[in-house]
């Protein structure tokens, strides 16, 4: 999964917004399973208070004293979902993305070992799951979601997988691993085709 990953992240060039907001990171991990990859998502907790019972990647807002995005996307994710630093191999950085709450998030790719044991932070995180990367590559939305940004409309895929609705920021960074690494194809800037 490393090499598929690294070749086809090497030349892609994430998109950098000149917006001067509080920065975030987070982490799209992938499972080193070349055959079957998943990707881990987390639900996060109905006590936050931003973004509560949500679905979204492990990752937050960055802390003065981490040395990078990367490494706060690696501090968020130990903590949230207990994966050490030393268990995820970062492959590059996608493009970044506003929150709704004018947060500047960047996201990073990750291979993880699909055995390792995952632990949600009761205090953040409600459950965490995996989702094979195939279910995606169909583009099976539930629905179409248009949000505004920047003068653009974006039409934006929510995903069903089990209890999980998959939408919003997170889905408009899955779109984008998607995109860069399967050439999925899915379009943000044009309606989907009615089926």
């Amino acid at each position: 999964m490393r090499d598929l990953l690294t070749k086809r992240l090497s030349g892609y060039v994430p998109r950098l917004l000149t917006l001067d907001y509080p920065e975030a990171a987070v982490l799209v991990p992938v499972t080193n399973d070349h055959g079957n990859p998943e990707i881990v998502f987390t639900l996060r907790s109905e006590n936050l208070s931003t973004h509560r019972g949500q679905v979204s990647f492990p990752g937050g807002r960055r802390d003065p004293e981490d040395h990078s995005l990367a490494d706060t996307a690696l501090r968020e994710t130990h903590e949230e979902i207990g994966l050490p630093p030393d268990q995820v191999e970062l492959i590059a950085p996608l493009s970044q993305v506003m929150s709704l709450h004018q947060i500047l998030v960047t996201p990073y790719v990750g291979v993880i070992p699909g055995d390792h044991p995952l632990q949600a932070n009761p205090a953040e995180i409600d459950s965490i799951f995996r989702v094979p990367v195939e279910f995606f590559l169909d583009d099976n939305r539930e629905r179409t979601d248009p949000l505004n940004f920047l003068n653009n409309t974006f039409y934006v895929p929510c995903y069903r997988w089990e209890r999980y609705q998959i939408w919003g920021l997170s889905a408009v960074v899955l779109v984008d691993f998607l995109n860069a690494v399967y050439d999925a194809g899915i379009d943000l800037l044009e309606p989907p085709p009615k089926r």
